[in-house]
């Protein structure tokens, strides 16, 4: 849907649509051809809530999709840089937690499968050498999010006078990154990142129901009336990284403010508001 794009492609930029586990021979044919020396892979299936009902489908893309492709480019001497967009999920519930390679305690299918796809990028490192790095950031959000994240769904719920639920009442705790910080994150690892090392990308921690909070203050909208407590999902209470490494090494640091970030969302919403009115807000499932 256009509430997913921009309106002006850039310049340089080409869009192939391509299945990890279908068009593997097609993805490696292209990459043959372009020859880049950096690959950044964004690749894989998301959603922890969904991963408990279909968990093959995140393994075969998240552990084997990842596993045929490293395996496909590890003697490409032209790849200078492959970096691997991981998740603190596969350290399970943390708290000021630093890089870690050797310490995981995934909680769902979701998690597990992203664990298996970095051990196995690890293991070709040590072995082949492969150029591999690992970005691990908590929450990111911006405009031409899925509508079924928090950020992008509150506000489409308050436009619409309808309650947003809030789990475990609302009290876990998520930390929130701007997506712009994410991606000059990551353009710094392309710069300065070791081969074989982890990058945290993180902000302080925050409560689910004072995130909502903020988004209800820069829509004028009364908190008390615009949320409902529902029941309790279990989730992991916090993922809280350490990202100092990356702030010395790389000289990283988040310049959006969450604020600044959450008028961003809302003022996206409210131009494409005929579009995504007719946009479902929920997680589609593609195997």
């Amino acid at each position: 849907p256009y509430i997913y794009k921009k309106k002006k492609q850039p310049d340089r930029f080409i869009f192939y649509q391509m299945d990890i586990n279908k068009d593997l021979r097609q993805i490696i044919n292209l990459i043959d051809r372009e020859k880049p020396e950096v690959i950044i892979n964004f690749a894989a299936q998301g959603n922890v809530q969904y991963s408990w009902i279909n968990p093959e489908h995140w393994f075969r893309t998240n552990c084997l999709g990842i596993a045929n492709l490293a395996d496909s480019l590890k003697n490409k001497k032209y790849i200078k840089k492959y970096i691997q967009v991981s998740t603190p999920e596969v350290y399970g519930p943390c708290e000021n937690f630093k890089e870690s390679a050797t310490y995981y305690n995934p909680t769902s299918p979701y998690a597990a499968s992203k664990a298996a796809g970095d051990l196995f990028l690890s293991a070709l490192f040590k072995k082949y050498g492969f150029p591999v790095s690992f970005i691990r950031s908590t929450n990111v959000y911006g405009i031409h999010q899925q509508l079924y994240r928090i950020i992008p769904r509150s506000v489409i719920y308050l436009k619409r006078g309808w309650k947003i639920p809030l789990h475990n009442n609302g009290k876990i705790l998520r930390s929130f990154v701007h997506i712009s910080d994410i991606v000059d994150g990551i353009f710094k690892v392309v710069q300065k990142g070791h081969d074989g090392d982890i990058y945290h990308f993180s902000s302080k921690p925050m409560s689910i129901k004072d995130l909502v909070g903020k988004v209800c203050d820069k829509m004028k909208a009364d908190f008390k009336n615009s949320v409902e407590f529902s029941a309790e999902r279990n989730p992991d209470f916090v993922y809280d990284l350490n990202c100092q490494k990356a702030k010395k090494e790389l000289g990283w640091k988040p310049k959006v403010s969450l604020d600044k970030g959450i008028e961003e969302v809302v003022d996206w919403v409210n131009d494409n508001w005929v579009e995504i009115v007719e946009s479902p807000l929920e997680y589609i499932h593609k195997e």
